[in-house]
This record gives structure tokens, C-alpha cells and sequence, in this order.
């Protein structure tokens, strides 16, 4: 500002006086201090890929790989140890009742039979030793040629001697029955499916020498992960197809006849018996098959994995406001988790539009823009800096 004072005084007072161009400068500050400032232009709509959540059945397809097996298996094991000498029969061969399949080292049982016989011999002299002794000494008491007291003592032997004969007879029976022990037999016919002992071995009693398959009833056996359990729509008694994996042509239908109550503890699968009904003869035991149903769900929404995101804790997706195009994070509940999709159960209506594409670029009440089916969202901006 410039200011110029005049040399003379007008009535004892001092005049100033200002240019032009200050007043000017002065004007316009004052013009600009009056004017807010301009708001900043709103923000572009995200654009995003949507679908639409709608309740349907699903039909899925399960299929499991097993194999064949008898359903009425047994082991026959010996009842005594010994040493295996001789195994008769062989995987795949036909037993029949009362056929002895394999023969223990026979030696040690017969030496106890043969001491068990001469005990009986002992034990039998010995009885009718006592049981003369007792006659003759009852007849001399009722002559009167014998006291009471030493027919008493002949009663007495007679009676002792009449235990270790009955007892001498028990243990013969015993060694009869282990050297019958030494052979093995089958008690029902059947088919062997495995040996588990060789000639030469040492076996204990019940060790399992051969399985046996009996009877003619087949199985089909699967081991079944814990989570197929949880599945939904499995009716009470369902209808398995089983094929023959070598052989699709093979087929028959099976129903459950069996599941384990607990999970085995080096794989953590439930065993799982099928019974297969009249089952084809190219369905050998141990043969590989695959067994397979339909399940039909009741309706559920299934949403593309990529919609998935969470809120805290808890699994939820964005949810597109038909009124005003924001969206709002919603939680789910997700019934089953699949490779690109998830089933989701509580926590969405039919008709609301989910965001599947550009979840993870989004915040609450934000606007978004709707793609065309296959456009791709714009990728999310990049952070700047500020100097």
C-alpha cells in the first residue's frame, strides 16, 4: 500500500491519500475470502460381477473304490502251539466239512498220550487191588474174623483208589484230545482266500493259519471318509450300483448291510459293507469295484467360491441393495466347501444378487456397477503416496 502525505495542513488536520492499484489487490482478497470451497466430485462406481442366489435340488454324483469280499469269513487257527509240518490246501481250493487242512509236529502229544494210558493202567490195578482187599475184609467181619476198624480202612483205599483211576482217565482223555488237537479241520465248506503260515513255523494256539470264505453271500467293502457321512439327501436304505472295474459291463446293486460304529486309527475311514444282490460270477472275491449313487438334495444355494469372504470370524459375502446399487457384508452359514464352489445354507433369500468378482476391493455402502456376463472387473487402485 503507498501512502502520501501533503505538505500543508487543512484545519490543523494531516490528509492522506491512497492509489489505485492497493485498493484494487484489496478488492479481490476480499472477493475470494467470501467463496467456499467446491466439494469434491463423488466417487465412480465399482464395477463388479454378480449372480443371483437361488434355492434348488442338486443332484450329485458319489462314487468309492472297494473290492469284493465274503461276508462269511472265518480263520482257523490251531488250539494247541506246535510246529506246522504239513499245510494241505492252498489259496483258492475247496474245503469241505471235517477235511484236515493242515497238521502240527504230532511227537510231544503222543508221548503224553502214552504216559497218560500207562497212569490208567497203574491206577486201574491199583482199584482192583482195593476192590478185592474190601470184599475179603466185609466177609471177615460178618464171620467175625475182622474188627470194624480195618474194614473201614479198606473201605477207605478202595474209595481213594476209585478217585486217582477216575482222575488217570480224565488225563488220558485230555492227551486224546491234544493229539487230535494236532490236526486242523474245517468245520463248514468254503473257499481258502489266504494262508498265513507256512510248513516249518512255529505257531501259537489261535494264531490264524488259512482263511476261509463260507457260504456263497458276497460283500462289497469301502472305506468311506468321516465327511460323506454329513452329507444331506442320503435316503434311509439307498440302492448302490457296484461295477466291476475291469469290466463296466459287470454290474449289480448292493444295499448298505453294515457301517462301522468307529473310524479305523491309521486312516480315519469308516468301513462300509455293501451286500450285493446276486452278485455275477466275474465278481470274484477281492476283485476291485466301484460303487456309486445319486443324491438329491433338498434346495440349497450353491455360490462360486469367489464370493467367499469373511466378516470377523464367520464366512460372508457382499450383497448388491437393488434400491441403491451399495453393498453390504453379509454372513453365511456354508454347509459344505467344494473345489469352485460353496453350498451356502442360512443368511441369504432367494433373488439377492451376490458379488462373485471384486470381493476383495469392496467396503460397506459402497456403489458398485454391474457387469455383463464374462466382463472382467477393474482391478483395484494402487495406494499413492503423499509427499
Amino acid at each position: 500500500m503507498e501512502v502520501r502525505v501533503s505538505g500543508g495542513r487543512t484545519g490543523g488536520r494531516l490528509r492522506c491519500s491512497v492509489g489505485p492499484r492497493p485498493l484494487a489487490v484489496l478488492a479481490l482478497l476480499l472477493l475470494a475470502g467470501c467463496h467456499e470451497a467446491a466439494p469434491p466430485p463423488p466417487a465412480a462406481a465399482r464395477p463388479v460381477r454378480t449372480t443371483l442366489a437361488e434355492r434348488r435340488s442338486v443332484t450329485e454324483h458319489l462314487s468309492l473304490t472297494g473290492t469284493v469280499r465274503a461276508r462269511d469269513e472265518v480263520g482257523l487257527s490251531f488250539r494247541i502251539d506246535g510246529k506246522l509240518v504239513e499245510r494241505t490246501v492252498s489259496p483258492g481250493d475247496a474245503v469241505v466239512p471235517d477235511q484236515v487242512v493242515a497238521r502240527l509236529d504230532p511227537q510231544v502229544e503222543q508221548n503224553a498220550l502214552r504216559q497218560a494210558e500207562a497212569d490208567v493202567a497203574v491206577a486201574q490195578a491199583s482199584f482192583v487191588q482195593a476192590q478185592r482187599m474190601e470184599a475179603r475184609q466185609k466177609e471177615l467181619l460178618t464171620r467175625g474174623y475182622a474188627t470194624r476198624v480195618v474194614y473201614e480202612q479198606a473201605a477207605q483205599q478202595l474209595e481213594t483208589s476209585q478217585a486217582q483211576l477216575d482222575a488217570a482217565r480224565a488225563r488220558l482223555r485230555t492227551a486224546q484230545g491234544r493229539v487230535s488237537y494236532t490236526e486242523l479241520k474245517a468245520d463248514r465248506a468254503g473257499i481258502v482266500t489266504a494262508k498265513l503260515a507256512e510248513p516249518g513255523e512255529i505257531v501259537r494256539a489261535g494264531q490264524i493259519v488259512l482263511q476261509v470264505a463260507r457260504g456263497g453271500t458276497k460283500d462289497a467293502v469301502f472305506e468311506v471318509p468321516a465327511p460323506m457321512f454329513q452329507l444331506r439327501g442320503v435316503p434311509e436304505n439307498p440302492e448302490i450300483t457296484i461295477v466291476l472295474a475291469e469290466n463296466p459291463e459287470v454290474t449289480v446293486t448292493g444295499r448298505v448291510r453294515e457301517v462301522a460304529p468307529q473310524a479305523d486309527l491309521s486312516t480315519r475311514t469308516f468301513g462300509v459293507k455293501i451286500a450285493l444282490l446276486a452278485p455275477p460270477e466275474a465278481m470274484r472275491l477281492g476283485a476291485i469295484v466301484r460303487g456309486s449313487m445319486n443324491l438329491v438334495s433338498p434346495p440349497v444355494m450353491k455360490l462360486p467360491a469367489s464370493a467367499l469372504t469373511s466378516l470377523g470370524d464367520r464366512p460372508a459375502v457382499w450383497v448388491v441393495s437393488p434400491a441403491d446399487g451399495t453393498v453390504a457384508l453379509r454372513p453365511i452359514e456354508v454347509m459344505r466347501y467344494d473345489a469352485d464352489i460353496i453350498v451356502a445354507g442360512a443368511g441369504l433369500d432367494d433373488g439377492e444378487r451376490v458379488v462373485t468378482a471384486g470381493v476383495h476391493a469392496l467396503k460397506p455402502g459402497q456403489k458398485v456397477r454391474l457387469l455383463a456376463a464374462g466382463a472382467a472387473p477393474a482391478p483395484a487402485p494402487a495406494p499413492t503416496s503423499v509427499p
